[in-house]
């Protein structure tokens, strides 16, 4: 984005707009209000008109900086007329005696479209009734304007006294300009706070600074590499920016940001960096302004597609445009970051030198130097690690590895001077500081460390070292994926799966992930695993499968890091199956024998079978927060231990209907309290599987609740417990069968506003329903918990007993709830009778929508179809739901013609295009994790009934 000399004038008739409005105000000091109102349609359209040529040429010649300056300048000349008129005509009193200033970012003569306009009126020590009254007919007009003014009316005297008081106001009037008035207040103003502010408060201000940044990445989220990220406040962003610019001016005395290039602050190429950085940030902010009308800082989804079009990306065969554009974005905020490392490094040079009266934190730049054992090219400075001497790395550029190597093992930081010379030195980083063998040695310890790998490789990252050093990964730095479901760029994601795997190796997550930390201490190829965490996505934004590609660049890589063939192959193995036990555990029948068989053969063997349920922990966890929880642990634990048996020989081969007798005995035994009739009726209640699924603590507690009910008469009754380790709350709920009760319970749960995250449906041999419906938990405490599943209980019993029509409370909830139309999914419905010795498994796969579930579940009972059970799983925007069905004489579907309308309904209701499949009925639900609906019963099916 080049920046073009400005023509002002293009953008307002400045003379022309003043003599109007001097001729609308001549003679008005006796009609104020009648001046404001005819003011007012000539200054808005003189502002509109000036504001749709600054967006036409920022869209003309991409200058973001332009455009901000262009901005200011009209909204400079409007306030100018607007004083003009008012000294002239209105308080002429009051033009000798008043300066109108402007403060913060509109002080620096930068200007957003949706911005705040941060005003400063100095006046004398007594200003007079006509000076205020001036100030309130100017900031009325502007107000009238639908300006956003941040304000203050103050003498020299008092700014002084503030600022030395207060660390915003004193920012404030570091970059105060003079826009109209008396000058001579302004420059006594700038001369004094010169003088009496900054004069000797240079390190108190920096530390002020740097803390107020640190709290603010802290609040948005600490990273600069979120998908959502926030243009002005997050990490990398324009206040970033502008904290330099504010450090710079207090502590080297300098009005523009490039006499640091002649300070010997910054290179020239760093001082161009500095400005292309600045520019494409101001021209992201200024498009966010314009498209949203109003101040929208959060570069959302919705907004991201708009944003890259109008700055021109276009797609490529491997990229789309907007995945395109937010790569340069996070490269953009990571060159921020690296400004940000030099500056601070020159700052800490400049204060390390003595200086009288320099107090409070300079002591922490003060250099206290010690050597660090074993090593002779770096030193310990304050706790961080620094350069024994500036040629370092380019006497030896395996130091450059090493820097990293030594600060981990002796838990250092880093000095600012020595990410200065990395960032500096990343030249040296070739082909022959890649094969070498140290420094390939030094990096898989890194990445193994027992300490904190994941801040090393961080810390690398951004400093562009693991981006050189493995070529492959520099292709995926900055790299996002345009949907809901993935939180982080692809290398965040990456280093944050690594963090995840060290807190597991370190045994941090016993109660999190139990089966995890059991299994990490006997895991054979710990270095395998680490490496196959670090690359299994390393080939995202490829045509071909990531997967794949990521498998052949691990055979690459793996050999280069000094790992063994067989470990080679256990690390091209995991990334090229590191999707399987995930998309398996949540998208397959678990009780289904053939999901688990099929998923043993592709494992094959314990071990691998332990570092995948790990790999699939820690991929999941970096997808951002929020997306783990119990039940997804619970999923992929039940995953494990079936196939584990399989895997070692201990399967079952006592038959189902043996097994079950045995359960039936077991449940009757259990209830040795109750009378003789009452065991014999609620232990002969269940179906084979009921008894094999069901554990026996929650059977028995099931047949209590069925006969409490009996007793009471109820037809219809929900019972309620909360499960604070799995995140989940279960209702039971008792009820008579319907071939439609599943979609009933579903609307009944959206219209409550509640997410199912499992749902166990069984038929007793009586013919009634025993559905336990496991949603997601809400609140921590259970008390509270307990009283949100009571409203859902309540909206499932009045919906099942007719007191309450689910299209109104459904349709109720839809329209509140915002339909994102920001993401496209190709709706797909496939059908299989090879994943199941039994079933016809239907995977449909479509844009998520409240009302889905119940929707396709009403369908497939139309179709004459029985559901056995169910899989729905939400990836962000995008749901898989996966059906196993039979027809109703219990056979699978293999008739071509009957799963073409299969096919073509479901196509249908995943679109939305025939409302008549509702006909009235109720609505799903949008389900963020996944369901697994369990319904198991005879042949006489709910669709028969």
């Amino acid at each position: 984005m080049a920046r073009h000399e400005i023509d002002f004038s293009e953008l307002l008739d400045v003379e022309a707009l003043g003599r109007e409005c001097d001729a609308i105000a001549a003679g008005g000091a006796a009609r104020l209000l009648e001046v404001r109102a005819a003011l007012l349609p000539v200054l808005k359209r003189a502002n509109a008109e000036a504001r749709d040529k600054a967006r036409a040429l920022l869209a003309e010649e991409g200058s973001g900086l332009n455009c901000a300056e262009r901005i200011s300048w009209v909204q400079d000349h409007l306030i100018k007329i607007i004083h003009a008129v008012v000294v002239r005509h209105i308080y002429p009193k009051a033009g000798p005696r008043m300066a109108v200033t402007a403060v913060g970012g509109y002080g620096r003569g930068t200007l957003a479209p949706g911005s705040d306009i941060d005003l400063l009126f100095l006046m004398p020590p007594r200003n007079a009734e006509d000076v205020r009254k001036a100030v309130e007919f100017l900031l009325y007009v502007l107000w009238d304007l639908g300006f956003k003014v941040g304000h203050a009316t103050r003498s020299v005297d008092e700014c002084i006294t503030l600022s030395k008081q207060d660390m915003t106001i004193r920012t404030a009037i570091l970059e105060m300009r003079l826009i109209c008035g008396e000058a001579a207040l302004a420059n006594e103003l700038q001369s004094r706070f010169e003088a009496e502010v900054v004069r000797n408060s240079g390190p108190d201000f920096i530390a002020a600074k740097l803390a107020e940044r640190d709290l603010r990445h802290q609040k948005a989220g600490d990273t600069r590499y979120l998908v959502e990220p926030n243009v002005k406040e997050g990490k990398g962003g324009l206040r970033d920016i502008q904290t330099l610019f504010w450090i710079a001016k207090y502590h080297y005395h300098v009005r523009d940001a490039a006499q640091l290039v002649k300070l010997g602050v910054l290179s020239r190429q760093e001082w161009r960096l500095f400005q292309k950085a600045e520019d494409f940030l101001w021209a992201v902010r200024c498009q966010m302004h314009f498209l949203t009308g109003k101040a929208e800082e959060r570069l959302s989804f919705d907004i991201q597609r708009e944003i890259s079009e109008s700055l021109g990306y276009h797609n490529r065969p491997n990229l789309s445009a907007v995945e395109r554009f937010m790569k340069h974005y996070f490269l953009v905020t990571k060159d921020v970051g690296d400004l940000t490392r030099i500056l601070c490094a020159a700052l800490e040079e400049e204060q390390a030198k003595p200086a009288p009266g320099l107090t409070g934190v300079i002591t922490r730049f003060r250099k206290r130097v010690r050597k660090i054992p074993g090593s002779a090219e770096f030193v310990e400075d304050q706790g961080r690690i620094a350069l024994s001497d500036p040629e370092v790395f380019r006497r030896d550029p395996v130091s450059i590895i090493r820097l990293f190597h030594v600060a981990d093992l002796h838990g250092l930081e880093y000095h600012p001077d020595a990410l200065k010379a990395v960032t500096r030195s990343l030249t040296l980083i070739n082909d022959e500081l890649r094969e070498n063998a140290e420094a390939n040695r030094l990096f898989l310890s890194i990445l193994t460390s027992r300490l904190e790998p994941a801040l090393t490789l961080r810390r690398m990252n951004e400093a562009g070292v693991l981006g050189r050093f493995i070529p492959e990964f520099g292709k995926i730095v900055a790299m996002m994926q345009f949907s809901m479901y993935h939180h982080y760029t692809v290398d965040e994601h990456l280093i944050r799966a690594v963090e995840a795997l060290s807190e597991v190796d370190k045994g941090r997550c016993a109660e999190e992930h139990p089966l995890a930390n059991k299994l990490m201490p006997h895991v054979e190829e710990r270095e395998a695993l680490y490496v196959a965490v670090l690359l299994h996505d390393i080939a995202k934004g490829r045509q071909e499968d990531h997967s794949i590609a990521g498998a052949r660049v691990a055979r690459k890589l793996c050999p280069r890091f000094g790992l063994k063939p067989k470990q080679t192959e256990l690390v091209a193995w995991l990334i090229d199956q590191h999707l399987l036990m995930s998309m398996v555990a949540q998208t397959r029948d678990l009780h289904d024998r053939k999901t688990i068989t099929d998923f043993a053969e592709k494992v094959q063997s314990l071990d691998r079978l332990k570092a995948l349920l790990i790999l699939t922990i820690c991929d999941i966890r970096a997808v951002g927060p929020g997306v783990w929880n119990g039940w997804k642990g619970q999923l992929l634990r039940t995953l494990y231990y079936e196939t584990e048996l399989l895997l070692s020989g201990g399967f079952s081969e006592v038959s189902r209907k043996e097994r079950a007798k045995a359960a039936e005995e077991a449940l009757s035994l259990a209830l040795s309290d109750w009378s003789q009739k009452d065991r014999k009726t609620y232990s002969r209640l269940h179906y084979q599987p009921y008894l094999l699924s069901v554990a026996l603590e929650d059977q028995v507690r099931h047949a209590g609740f069925i006969r409490e009910a009996d007793k009471a008469g109820h037809a219809l009754a929900t019972m309620v417990r909360t499960d604070s380790f799995r995140a989940i709350t279960e209702i039971t709920v008792l009820a008579p069968d319907h071939p439609r009760l599943l979609s009933i319970i579903a609307g009944a749960c959206a219209a409550a506003g509640a997410n199912i995250a499992d749902a166990q449906i069984y038929t007793t041999t009586d013919g009634r329903a025993l559905d336990t419906i496991l949603i997601s938990r809400e609140f921590q405490d259970d008390e509270d918990e307990l009283r949100r599943a009571g409203t859902v209980c309540r909206m499932i019993e009045d919906v099942l007993a007719g007191k309450k029509r689910l299209p109104e409370v459904i349709a109720t909830r839809a329209r509140a709830k915002k339909k994102n139309k920001t993401f496209t999914v190709h709706p797909s419905v496939t059908i299989s009778n090879t994943l199941s010795n039994k079933f016809t498994v239907i995977e449909v796969e479509g844009l998520d929508r409240t009302g889905l579930l119940a929707d396709m579940t009403v369908v497939l009972a139309d179709l004459s179809l029985d559901i056995h059970s169910a899989r729905i799983t939400t990836f962000g925007e995008k749901v898989i739901d996966t059906f196993y069905v039979t027809d109703l004489v219990g056979q699978k579907v293999t008739n071509e013609n009957r799963q073409g309308t299969i096919v073509q309904r479901l196509k249908t209701v995943i679109t939305e295009q025939e409302d008549e499949l509702r006909r009235g009925m109720p609505s799903g639900i949008i389900a963020p994790d996944p369901v697994a609906v369990s319904r198991s019963q005879p042949k006489k099916s709910r669709a028969e009934a």
